[in-house]
């Protein structure tokens, strides 16, 4: 394939002398796009900022075309050809999005001025030249998430970057906005740019690649082309140990002689749930699947009293439920995993133990002082049971990966003791491992005779963990799929499913 245009050879980082990467070997060919992949952890990130300038290694060599280089900055990085687009957006949502490409880099007239008409232009042909139909003077509060993540790779592309990092590019977008990204990409590649692409959707990575890099322990444990490896063997990789791939909701029979745990009738809130009707039995794991935009979040923001009913009935086993807030939900044995946990499911600031107990402190008081040796014990039994990898009960969540962050978000909404439990993309943004530990507690949950509506993009976990899945098409429900009633439920049935739901309303139950 002649020289590769990046080659990393021996580098090794540490930090207060704990090895962080340990002798990594890793080339990037022209126009390939090389994913990267690992648990939290793993060397991922530290490897990224290197390459990127953040972090300067302790060890071996970066060569560029063949050629050493040496920088310990990201401008250092950029005049070397490599950008990289973080996962966190970097925008200013109150500029255009030409004032974002080029911020910093202003182009000027020959008064000095700043030229708005000059880097609007430029932003235009970067933005034609991807295949992107976006209005370079657009601002980008008004943009979608995915035309965000567009834009920020057209900033990336005026650095004019050889080697482009892209760090979890498909984590917040759609089905339809990841086919569109995907574009881009192959466009990239095209245009003779290699990608480093570092994802926790192993689906996605594996459809997109060229090769892939498994990091672990901050080794490199494999490197394969794509056409040569098995998701199970990328897993395995990750994991350091054989998968177990077992269908966690086989073979489980479902009691519905009786009243459902929790039932929802002709429900209708706001213009994103129109008409929603399912119920959920002790024991079952209901999934509801659908593109964003479908109202699969709203649904259950209305049953947990978030956001305000305009129409229709919620049954709590059998009898007719008022639910005005969430207080009224959590009387009433329901508990929520919301999708954002930085933002809606954790205080950062606060401790394992806190964020653990939140809701539970007043069960914890002794004549109205917090009982301490208790409130220990049982944030340890959560920590215990859910595995959650912390120096202490007294750590600040905010220093903890983001698959353990959200354990302690399952923990807290377990801690209240509920019988329906309402999930928003629990395993959004973690590793496979936390992600495999996580879906066994909920199934472990739900077999203790509880009910869990789980509401996830991944269509592979819905088909793990479900009893049933339920399609919802802009705010109503189009396919319904049992295991009870002998139907499939696979990722390539729900993906044509919810692909399908806005011309073919088949019903599959």
């Amino acid at each position: 394939m002649g020289q590769p245009i990046l080659e990393i050879t021996k580098v090794g980082k540490s930090f207060n002398q704990v090895p962080a990467l340990r002798d990594i070997d890793l080339t990037v060919e022209r126009g390939e796009v090389h994913g990267v992949v690992g648990q939290n952890g793993a060397g991922k990130s530290t490897l990224m900022k290197i390459l990127n300038g953040v972090y300067t290694r302790d060890s071996g060599q970066i060569r560029i075309d063949g050629k050493e280089v040496e920088y310990d900055t990201p401008l250092g990085a950029r005049k070397h050809g490599i950008s990289m687009v973080f996962q966190e957006f970097s925008l200013i949502p109150t500029l255009t999005i030409a004032q974002n490409v080029f911020l910093t880099r202003e182009p000027r007239t020959s008064a000095g001025l700043l030229d708005d008409v000059s880097s609007e232009r430029q932003t235009a042909d970067i933005l034609n030249e991807l295949g992107v139909d976006l209005d370079p003077k657009a601002l980008v509060q008004d943009l979608s998430v995915g035309s965000r993540q567009l834009a920020e790779i057209a900033k990336a592309l005026s650095q004019q970057p050889r080697i482009l990092i892209l760090d979890e590019p498909t984590a917040s977008l759609s089905a339809k906005e990841t086919e569109t990204l995907f574009t881009v990409i192959r466009r990239l590649k095209a245009m003779g740019i290699s990608l480093i692409y570092i994802s926790h959707h192993l689906q996605d990575l594996l459809r997109i690649s060229d090769r892939v890099t498994v990091l672990r322990d901050g080794r490199r444990v494999l490197t394969r082309n794509i056409e040569d490896v098995q998701l199970h063997e990328v897993i395995e990789a990750m994991l350091g140990a054989t998968l177990q791939a077992q269908q966690l909701a086989a073979g489980r029979e479902i009691d519905r002689t009786g009243p459902p745990l929790l039932e929802v009738k002709e429900l209708c809130a706001g213009r994103r749930v129109l008409d929603v009707s399912f119920a959920v039995w002790p024991g079952e794991v209901l999934g509801i699947a659908g593109l964003l935009g479908s109202g699969r979040t709203e649904v259950i923001r209305a049953v947990f009293g978030i956001d305000r009913v305009d129409r229709g009935e919620i049954l709590v086993r059998g009898t007719r439920a008022t639910i005005e807030d969430t207080d009224d939900a959590v009387a009433l044995g329901m508990s929520l995993v919301p999708e954002d946990r930085r933002s809606q499911g954790l205080v950062l600031e606060h401790t394992v133990k806190d964020n653990l107990l939140l809701p539970i402190w007043k069960r914890l008081r002794t004549f109205g002082l917090i009982d301490d040796p208790k409130a220990d014990v049982v944030a340890r039994e959560y920590v215990r049971t859910l595995n959650v990898k912390t120096s202490g009960l007294n750590q600040v969540v905010t220093f903890l990966s983001g698959g353990n962050q959200q354990k302690v978000v399952v923990g807290k909404s377990l801690s209240t003791h509920p019988s329906i439990l309402l999930l928003d993309e629990p395993t959004f943004g973690i590793d496979i491992r936390s992600k495999q530990e996580i879906m066994a507690s909920v199934r472990e949950f739900a077999d203790a005779g509880n009910a869990v509506v789980f509401v996830d993009s991944e269509l592979a976990q819905l088909a793990v963990i479900c009893d049933r899945v339920l399609v919802l098409h802009r705010g109503r429900i189009t396919g319904e799929f049992s295991r009870a009633e002998g139907h499939e439920i696979s990722e390539g049935v729900l993906h044509r499913a919810i692909h399908g739901a806005g011309t073919n309303r088949r019903t599959a139950a």
